[in-house]
């Protein structure tokens, strides 16, 4: 049997206390020191320490104390130290302790008698026990509680004991009676529990005969009901509708607790739409009426379990779980929105849409910090309502599009991706978005928002109006050109701070000049000694946002502000007949296009623009100099072909996945089928009805189905010994979150009888052994079943190693076995995981920790080794599948995994086909903690070869 250990100190043994010290103490009158000493023993003991010549210095010296504190103390030593020889049988000195134990029990203070009744719930030894038998029996009619009902508990632990049948034979019976008369809560939760554990019938009778009552019982008592209905109707189904009956009239309970397992309780017995509905409710009302937020967390963890297997009951409480929004809590209302989008239909989009723009209004009082991510996270929401469904678009896009100029920049990013996608969607919606857009661009603050609505300006434009407004929007938003001036005279340089808001230059007489440093400047006429360097021009008041933009140097949005004004023009020369309007709108741009490339190669900007930009730009140029047919239509036609197909890629994607989620059951052919209709009903309630129903339905749709991973298990055994080993020693390794479970098999394959077998492992890596080794003995041929329990701290990559060891009646050494060594492989710990790209792109500048990982491989074919990769690395690979076709000799992808523990792995891999048609790249590992990067890239290390 294994020790029970109800302390757990950790004690530097660097110092440890003497035992003669600790002698001493004991053996003083000092209260504290007796007290710091009985600590030390205790801890020593924890810690695998030998104490043994306490033991008669403790029974002498401590025993008698009347201490409170000290009397603990040596219940915890009692209960830790060996009671027994290697053989089993009680040590002599252990007769000891029984008087003690007695006195005890009859003490008059009530303290003394309860934490040594509680002490008696820990003991095995039923030669110490036996003695003590009548005394524990007495103290079940004491007149204090916390007596009775410590009690209860050592009667309890007693009669389960291998003996305890027989020290207490009548022991059901005296409890029963107890609790029939018994007033406490606690003492009668733990007379229930007694009947329960012990004594099942009795219990189930109990219950049956006070069922009227049960609402009036204390919550304890309420939850060991609870717990013991789970039970009996799953062992027997047949009768679980009266026990429905029960935990219904609980969900009027007073306990929130009670409230919640009731709920909990409904949801594992029956799938009837009455009992879903009824528990699917009281979840809704935890989630209003708790404030933990906590709580609030593992509420909507059940609501969204229920979401997945009773949709259509859930879609009707749809409003109920939006009501979670209040919460200034940002996990909370992330939750509360992932479970509401997917209950989302056309009968109740409206409602939930209309309580969506509420609570985006409500983010503009900036009373919260979190604000910005709120709004971000309700623009994402309402972004894919309307997707789902487009009738709703109209009645959200107008308010959003006033978030353009958000201070959050991830914010205002989604609501332009909102509004690209909403315009193409929606065609009837094209004229008033243009509209809009045009009104609030200059309003705009950030470039990436700039260029995407700069995109949506060159594409949507069609007609003239809409044309020249584009054209118009943007040279506002420019300002005056140019966008710096050579030289000024200082009086002209003091003219224009006293008037800021002209745009005019004073011209004087000037000539070029030669710097010492080699620069050219203008000499004025007027002070031939005075220079001034080349100064940036920043416009009016009224000058927009692209402006302020380009004069710090991006020179990306430039190229983008070229293209689009190149599209505006060449779409002009479609739609507008007037020849004089298109050729003063393609000099206006190429004056701009000019003037752009100027700042760009100026010394008043400290980075000079870049080859790509300063390409796309020059390649406007040309365009709109010398346009062929075909190259209108690539600018006019091609990009919007490009971004339809985007979006078509990504609707099947998102079904794709929703069809992964979806749950796939297989009805078996031999299946059993009962007909509903042709049962008899007699006795049955509409609960009980209904469950049968579904019941019936689940087994014709194969959802009764075992889980596969079953057939599976045998697939993960480790064999850690050899077939000719004289034991067989084979683990089954489980990992659930922060613990692994080793769940070993040892066979004595001799006919001889293996004496204090024990099974020593060791760890290496961050992994920890969370129980001391036992000692077992096993029969000729005979098998044993030991669980080992393993703590894990990261995802580093673990190995567990060890052997066993024993000893047998004939040979005097003692036999070590080693043991194969079992590797705890980083893809137990991730699993494949979906996340927006700018949510990547996020976390890939934030991650800190990167690992780099050469390509070498024998893989010849780009996709090839990506799939070999994701399969190797347990990743889903977020790039779309149109973006890999194609054979062109590169290849860039990203993954994307999360851990157990809540750890991202960011995998980013580059991949070029060499010209003796080899791969040749790096992979590029990211994650926040160091564990997980370094374990990935020697998996990656490993597999990437392509044989294993």
């Amino acid at each position: 049997m294994e020790k029970s250990c109800t302390l757990l100190i950790h004690f530097d043994k660097g110092t440890p206390a003497i035992a003669n010290e600790i002698k001493e103490a004991l053996e003083g009158n000092d209260v504290p020191a007796k007290i710091d000493a009985m600590k030390k023993a205790v801890m020593l003991l924890l810690n695998s320490e030998t104490l043994t010549q306490l033991f008669i210095t403790i029974v002498r010296y401590v025993l008698p104390s009347e201490d409170h504190t000290i009397q603990k103390l040596l219940l915890l030593y009692l209960e830790i130290i060996e009671k027994t020889d290697l053989k089993g049988r009680i040590l002599p000195e252990m007769i000891l302790i029984c008087q003690n134990l007695r006195n005890n029990l009859q003490h008059p203070n009530e303290y003394i008698r309860g934490v040594t009744l509680r002490f008696l719930c820990r003991l095995n030894e039923t030669e110490i026990i036996e003695p003590l038998i009548p005394s524990v029996l007495q103290n079940l009619e004491h007149r204090h509680p916390f007596i009775r009902r410590n009690a209860i508990l050592a009667v309890m632990s007693i009669y389960k004991l291998p003996q305890g049948e027989q020290l207490l034979v009548d022991a059901p019976e005296m409890i029963e009676k107890v609790l029939s008369t018994e007033q406490d809560p606690s003492a009668k939760r733990n007379a229930f529990l007694m009947l329960f554990n012990c004594a099942h019938d009795r219990a189930i009778n109990y219950l049956l005969t006070h069922v009227d009552r049960v609402s009036e019982w204390g919550e304890l008592l309420q939850m060991v009901v609870l717990e013991l209905i789970r039970k009996v109707c799953r062992t027997n189904r047949g009768e679980k509708g009266k026990y429905i009956k029960i935990i219904i009239s609980l969900l009027n309970a007073p306990s929130t607790a009670v409230i919640y397992e009731c709920a909990g309780t409904l949801v594992s017995l029956s799938s009837a739409p009455t009992a879903i509905r009824a528990a699917a409710n009281t979840y809704c009302q935890l989630l209003l009426s708790q404030s933990d937020n906590n709580v609030k967390l593992i509420v909507l963890d059940r609501l969204n379990e229920l979401k997945s297997s009773h949709r259509d009951i859930m879609v009707d409480l749809i409003m109920d779980v939006l009501r979670a929004l209040s919460s200034p809590n940002l996990d909370i209302q992330r939750k509360t929105l992932d479970i509401v989008l997917e209950l989302v239909t056309p009968r109740n989009i409206n409602e939930v849409v209309l309580l969506l723009k509420k609570e985006v209004m409500k983010t503009q009082s900036g009373e919260l910090e979190k604000n910005g991510e709120y709004r971000q996270m309700l623009i994402q929401a309402i972004h894919s309502c309307a997707i789902k469904f487009p009738e709703v678009a109209s009645t959200v896009v107008h308010l959003m599009m006033d978030f353009l100029g958000d201070s959050n920049v991830a914010s205002a990013i989604d609501v332009i991706v909102f509004v690209r996608e909403i315009i193409e969607t929606n065609p009837k919606l094209r004229v008033s978005i243009i509209t809009r857009l045009l009104d609030t661009f200059y309003q705009i603050r950030a470039a990436r928002v700039c260029s995407c609505a700069l995109w949506i300006i060159g594409e949507y434009c069609l007609s003239p109006s809409e044309v020249e407004s584009g054209i118009a929007t943007i040279k506002q938003c420019l300002g005056e050109l140019p966008f710096y001036s050579v030289s000024e005279e200082a009086e002209a340089t003091d003219a224009s701070k006293k008037t800021p808001q002209t745009n005019s230059i004073t011209i004087s007489s000037r000539r070029p000049a030669i710097l010492a440093d080699g620069t050219y400047a203008t000499q004025s006429a007027a002070s031939e000694t005075a220079f001034s360097p080349p100064t940036i021009v920043q416009g009016s008041l009224t000058s927009g946002n692209l402006r302020s933009l380009l004069l710090t140097g991006d020179f990306f949005l430039a190229a983008v502000v070229a293209c689009t004004l190149t599209k505006l023009v060449l779409r002009l020369e479609e739609v507008q007949p007037s020849k004089v309007e298109v050729n003063k709108a393609t000099t206006q741009a190429l004056l701009i296009f000019v003037s752009m490339l100027q700042l760009g190669q100026s010394p008043v900007l400290p980075h000079p623009i870049d080859n790509d930009s300063c390409d796309r730009i020059v390649l406007c140029i040309r365009l709109l100099c010398n346009t062929g047919d075909e190259i209108r239509k690539i600018w006019l036609q091609s990009c919007r072909q490009s971004f339809v197909k985007m979006l078509s890629e990504k609707q099947l994607q998102e079904t794709e996945e929703l069809k992964a989620k979806a749950q796939v059951s297989h009805a078996q052919p031999d299946d059993l089928i009962d007909f509903y209709h042709l049962k008899s009903r007699k006795g049955m309630s509409q609960l009980e009805l209904e469950d049968e129903v579904q019941d019936d339905l689940k087994r014709a749709t194969g959802e009764f189905v075992k889980d596969p991973d079953d057939a599976n298990k045998l697939n993960r055994i480790l064999q850690l010994t050899g077939f000719s080993d004289p034991v067989y020693a084979e683990a089954y390794v489980t990992v659930h979150h922060y613990d692994i479970v080793l769940d070993i098999t040892v066979i004595n394959r001799t006919r001889e009888t293996l004496q204090n077998l024990c099974l020593e492992l060791a760890t290496m890596g961050d992994l920890k052994l969370v129980e001391r080794p036992q000692n077992y003995t096993l029969a000729p041929e005979s098998s044993k079943q030991i669980k080992a329990n393993i703590k894990v701290s990261s995802t580093e990559t673990g190995v567990i190693f060890g052997n066993i060891v024993y000893e047998t009646s004939n040979v005097l050494e003692r036999t070590v076995v080693v043991l194969n060594d079992i590797h705890i492989d980083i893809m137990d710990y991730i699993s494949p995981a979906v996340c927006t790209d700018t949510a990547f792109r996020t976390m890939w500048a934030e991650f800190e920790w990167e690992n780099k990982v050469a390509v070498n491989t024998v893989i010849k074919n780009e996709k090839e080794f990506l799939d070999h990769i994701i399969k190797s690395t347990n990743m889903k690979c977020l790039t779309a599948p149109s973006a890999l076709d194609g054979e062109c000799g590169f290849l860039a992808a990203n993954l994307y995994a999360k851990s157990v523990f809540g750890e991202d792995a960011l995998v980013n891999v580059s991949i070029e086909k060499q010209a003796d048609g080899k791969l040749s790249g790096y992979i590029r590992i990211r994650s926040k903690t160091q564990g997980i990067a370094l374990s990935l890239g020697d998996k990656i290390t490993l597999k990437q070869k392509g044989g294993s």
